[in-house]
């Protein structure tokens, strides 16, 4: 068992250490929804904070929609002075008695509906917690992808960048070329280095990112090659229908409710206070008396700061539906602003595919044809190679903003 414990803090180790390293090869490959799945099942302590906080609130309802406690009282009432003689005076007594007071109209009912209305509006914000983890992991895999994809064109066409090299001095030995040429490579190879730490930089942190959602083990995994996988989106007026229910709006609707009691309660303080009284007196060798009383609080002289209790509550409900309008207008301008992310970078990669990249390509072909042929310099070629790593780089970078897009448009629909 200690060896155990033992290996597992040393593959822990090597995982937050080497995230990209050997122990990452040894794994399995972590696809898209795997990632997602993982992380909602990773006991995020925000979505356990908001479950604790619904279940608090569902005692709370049942805790303070009870009539109070019962006052019992005892006493010896009309003993007689100085003597003490509880015997020499028939109005002598031992008294009991028992006090019930009842809450303002219809207080305790609306008291359960309060509390039962901020339960629903804390399990919809965990709701809404679990989707905002399902788009974070969405995006931060894609992140990581691109940076994966990055680091592997650029190496790539570093190690094409070098072949020029050997070209470069084998022409500068045989005196077809000048040093230049030798110079000019060196260069571009010293500048794709300084691309590949930022590339590296970027990747170590989005992979720090995953890590944070779905462990150190986990998150050391490589990820799954090919085309990632997102459920499709509906059409943008469709998902606009679905914005109502989205977990955000909800939430704030169940507090517009909670403060909706609250005005009711306020209002409920208008009404007189009751409570019932029972006695009974015991006398010695004397008829026992009983007596039964009700009492009446009149709200005469405490209308004024009821009007403003009353007026307060009023505000906050106010105040609530403006928050709820106001989330309605930033889910809507999400929508418009990522549907026309979605769209317009769908039409860029249309071009990037059919026109942008072949032409690089072409040019690449063309400049090394013309080099063979003595009819352009070394650096056209460079700087061809290099363009169509720009083109390559710029087409991963937009497929992966619009798949973040459709993600975010996900998210909207509650997918």
């Amino acid at each position: 068992m200690k060896y155990r414990h033992l290996l597992a803090a040393l593959l822990l180790g090597s995982a937050i250490a080497f995230p990209s390293g050997g122990l990452a090869l040894a794994q399995a490959p972590l696809t898209l929804p795997e990632a997602v799945d993982i992380a909602l099942g990773a006991d995020d302590p925000s979505v356990a904070r908001l479950e604790q906080e619904a279940l608090a609130f569902d005692d709370k309802a049942v805790a303070e929609s009870q009539l109070p406690d019962p006052v019992v009282s005892a006493q010896i009432a009309n003993v007689p002075f100085p003597s003490l003689d509880y015997d020499r005076e028939p109005m002598t007594q031992l008294k009991f008695g028992v006090r019930q007071a009842l809450p303002k109209g219809e207080t305790l009912a609306l008291t359960r509906e309060k509390q039962t209305a901020q339960a629903q509006s804390a399990r919809f914000h965990k709701s809404l917690q679990e989707q905002q983890i399902t788009l974070e992991a969405r995006q931060t895999w894609l992140e990581l992808s691109y940076w994966r994809d990055a680091r592997r064109l650029t190496l790539e066409s570093q190690r094409k960048v070098s072949e020029l090299g050997g070209v470069a001095q084998a022409d500068y030995a045989s005196g077809r070329s000048s040093l230049q040429n030798v110079l000019r490579i060196d260069l571009e190879t010293s500048s794709l280095d300084a691309r590949l730490v930022d590339i590296q930089r970027n990747e170590d942190r989005a992979r720090a990112d995953l890590i944070r959602l779905i462990g150190p083990l986990e998150g050391a995994r490589p990820l799954a090659s090919g085309a990632p996988f997102l459920p499709p989106v509906t059409g943008e007026d469709l998902i606009r229908e679905r914005l109502a229910s989205h977990p955000s709006l909800r939430a704030l609707d169940a507090s517009v409710t909670s403060k909706s009691r609250d005005v009711d309660i306020a209002a409920e303080q208008y009404k007189p206070g009751i409570s019932f009284d029972a006695q009974y007196g015991i006398r010695d060798s004397r008829s026992d008396f009983g007596s039964v009383g009700v009492a009446v609080s009149l709200p005469l002289f405490s209308k004024k700061n009821k009007d403003y209790a009353l007026r307060a509550t009023k505000r906050l409900r106010e105040a609530e539906r403006l928050a709820r309008d106001t989330q309605a207008l930033e889910l809507e301008r999400a929508l418009r602003r990522d549907w026309a992310q979605y769209t317009r970078l769908g039409e860029q990669i249309e071009v990037y595919e059919t026109d942008v990249l072949d032409r690089a390509r072409d040019t690449r072909e063309a400049a090394m044809a013309a080099y063979g042929n003595n009819l352009a310099d070394f650096a056209e070629l460079v700087r061809a190679e290099l363009a169509v790593l720009d083109t390559e780089l710029t087409l991963s970078r937009l497929r992966v903003d619009r798949l973040q897009a459709q993600a975010n448009l996900l998210f909207l629909s509650g997918d």
